[in-house]
C-alpha cells in the first residue's frame, strides 16, 4: 500500500472544522491545535499554518529557518478582512511561502516536496556554523537564506571581509533539498587569471602543455550540489563570458573543445566589494550582474550586531579549546561588555582569532579575562579600566555577605564572631562568583574551585543557592 504524504497543521488556536477528516484523502494529516506553533515532525512534506492577524507570531519566525526546505501553504480564511498589502509582506517574510483558502478542498499535491529527508537547522547546528542569529539583521539574513535553500536560484552574498559569506553559504546549502550533494568552495581570488577557466570548466588532455589527461572542473564536481564561488569580483572577463554561458545554459565547455557537458548546480556567488560600481567602471560584465542577482543577501558588519558578540565568543572559546587540545576555558562576565564596545574591522574571522590568541596565551589558567584582551582595547583605541578584573555584572548578593568581615581584614573583632557563618558565607560568596564567571555551567564552577561537581552540588543544597530539584539535573 502507498503511503501518503504527510501535512502538518498548525492552526494558531483556531477551530479546524473537520476539516483535516476531509483532506486525509490525499494527506496523511496531523494538527497542532496551540496557539504558539510547534516544529512540525520530522517527515513532514507540506507544513500548513493559518494565516491570522496583520504579522506572524515571533516563535513562528523563530521556528522557519530550523525546517529547512520543507514547503509552506499559508490558508486565509475566506470569511475574515483581507489582509493589507503591508500585512501579505509581513507574512511574507517566512520566506518561500504559498498562498490558499481555507476550506474542503484538500491542499494541492504539487507544492514542491522535498527530494531527500533533510534533517532541520537546530539552533546549535547553526551555531556550530558560526549563525547565532540573535538581532534582527542576522535573522532578515537567515530568513532570505532560508528561502532561497527552498529553490535552485542563484545567491549572490553581499558583505565585508570576514562577515561569514562563505558560512552563509554553507548554511544554504545545509538547509536545501540538496544537502547530501557536494558543495564546492572556490576563491576566485587566489587562483592565477591564466588558471581559473581551467580550474572552473576544466580541460580536455592536450588542451595546453602538461594538460595530460582530462579534469573535469570545479562545476562538474559540484554536480547535483552547490558551487561557491567567493570573491567573483576579481574574475577576469574571459571568465566572465564563460560563467554566464554556465548560468544561461546550465552546460560547461571544458578547454580544448569537445561537446558540451551539462550540468545541474546551484551557484552562490559573494563579493566584498561594490559589484554595481565595478559595472559602471567597465570592469565587470552588466548581463552576468543581473544573472548572479537573483537573491542577493546583504550581510551586516559585525559592529551593527553588537549583541551576537558573546555569543560568538562562547562558541569560538569552545571551539578553539577543542582545536587545541585544551580543557574549555570561561570568558569572566566582565570580557562581554569590552568586547560589544570594540568596532571589530576584521568582523567575525578577527573576533575568532582574538579569542585563540587570548587562549593559546592565558595557559593553564581556566578563566580568561579583560586583561588577555587589552591587546585588542589598545589597538583600537579603548583603554582597560582600573580593577577590571572584579566583574561588574555579577549579581550584588556575591559580595555583601563578606562585607562586615572584609571591613576588618582577617582580625577577629572585639564582641567576636561566628565562625561557621563566616566560613558559610565565604562559600556562598565563592560559590556565587564561580557560578557567574562561568554563567551557570556547574561542572566548569566546580573545577574553579577545586571541587568534585557532586559536592559542589551539594553544597549548593546546603547553602539554599539552588533547588534540590534544578540541582538533580
Amino acid at each position: 500500500m502507498t503511503s501518503l504524504p504527510r501535512l502538518h497543521w498548525s492552526t494558531l488556536g483556531g477551530v479546524t472544522g473537520g476539516l483535516e477528516q476531509r483532506w486525509s484523502t490525499l494527506w496523511e494529516v496531523t494538527v497542532d491545535r496551540g496557539a504558539a506553533p510547534a516544529l512540525p515532525p520530522t517527515e513532514t512534506d507540506l507544513w500548513v499554518i493559518n494565516a491570522k492577524g496583520e504579522r506572524p507570531l515571533p516563535e513562528l519566525l523563530r521556528l522557519v529557518p530550523e525546517v529547512g526546505a520543507l514547503p509552506i501553504l499559508l490558508l486565509l480564511d475566506p470569511e475574515a478582512p483581507a489582509l493589507a498589502p503591508a500585512d501579505l509582506a509581513e507574512w511574507g517574510r517566512l520566506g518561500s511561502v504559498r498562498w490558499g483558502t481555507l476550506g474542503p478542498e484538500p491542499p494541492s499535491g504539487g507544492l514542491r516536496p522535498r527530494a531527500t529527508t533533510v534533517p532541520p537547522l537546530s539552533a546549535s547546528q547553526a551555531l556550530s556554523l558560526g549563525l547565532v542569529g540573535a538581532s534582527q539583521a542576522m535573522r532578515e539574513v537567515l530568513g532570505r537564506a532560508r528561502s532561497a535553500a527552498a529553490t535552485r536560484a542563484t545567491v549572490l552574498l553581499l558583505g565585508e571581509s570576514g562577515t561569514g559569506k562563505e558560512v552563509i553559504a554553507k548554511a544554504i546549502h545545509r538547509m536545501s533539498a540538496e544537502a547530501a550533494q557536494p558543495f564546492v568552495a572556490v576563491h576566485c581570488g587566489s587562483i592565477p587569471e591564466n588558471l581559473l577557466e581551467s580550474e572552473l570548466f576544466g580541460y580536455n588532455k592536450g588542451a595546453f602543455t602538461d594538460a595530460r589527461k582530462d579534469t573535469p572542473g570545479k562545476f562538474r564536481e559540484a554536480h547535483g550540489g552547490t558551487i561557491f564561488l567567493d570573491e567573483i569580483g576579481t574574475m577576469p572577463p574571459a571568465a566572465q563570458v564563460r560563467l554566464l554561458r554556465v548560468l544561461q545554459e546550465r552546460e560547461v565547455q571544458p578547454l580544448g573543445g569537445g561537446a558540451p557537458v551539462r550540468v545541474d548546480v546551484r551557484v552562490v556567488a559573494a563579493t566584498n566589494v561594490d559589484l554595481w560600481k565595478k559595472v559602471q567602471e567597465g570592469a565587470f560584465r552588466e548581463d552576468l550582474f543581473y544573472r548572479l542577482e537573483v537573491v542577493p543577501i546583504v550581510l551586516p558588519p559585525l559592529r551593527a550586531r553588537p549583541e551576537e558578540v558573546p555569543y560568538l565568543a562562547q562558541h569560538f572559546l569552545n571551539r578553539k579549546a577543542r582545536e587545541h587540545g585544551l580543557y574549555p576555558k570561561a570568558l569572566h562576565p566582565s570580557v562581554d561588555p569590552l568586547l560589544m564596545e570594540l568596532s571589530w574591522p576584521g568582523n567575525v574571522r578577527q573576533l575568532e582569532n582574538a579569542i585563540e590568541r587570548a587562549i593559546v596565551l592565558s595557559g593553564k589558567r581556566p578563566v580568561l579575562t579583560r586583561a588577555d584582551f587589552a591587546f585588542l582595547a589598545d589597538r583600537m583605541g579603548l583603554s582597560t579600566p582600573a580593577g577590571s578584573a572584579l566583574p561588574p555584572e555579577l549579581p550584588a548578593e556575591a559580595f555583601t555577605h563578606l562585607q562586615s568581615v572584609s571591613s576588618t581584614g582577617m582580625d577577629l573583632p572585639p564582641e567576636g564572631l561566628d565562625l561557621n557563618q563566616v566560613v558559610s558565607d565565604m562559600e556562598k560568596t565563592l560559590m556565587l562568583q564561580s557560578l557567574a564567571i562561568t554563567r551557570g555551567n556547574k561542572k566548569r564552577a566546580a573545577d574553579l574551585l577545586g571541587l568534585k561537581r557532586t559536592t559542589f552540588l551539594e553544597k549548593m543544597k546546603r547553602l539554599d543557592l539552588e533547588d534540590a530539584e534544578v540541582e538533580a539535573e
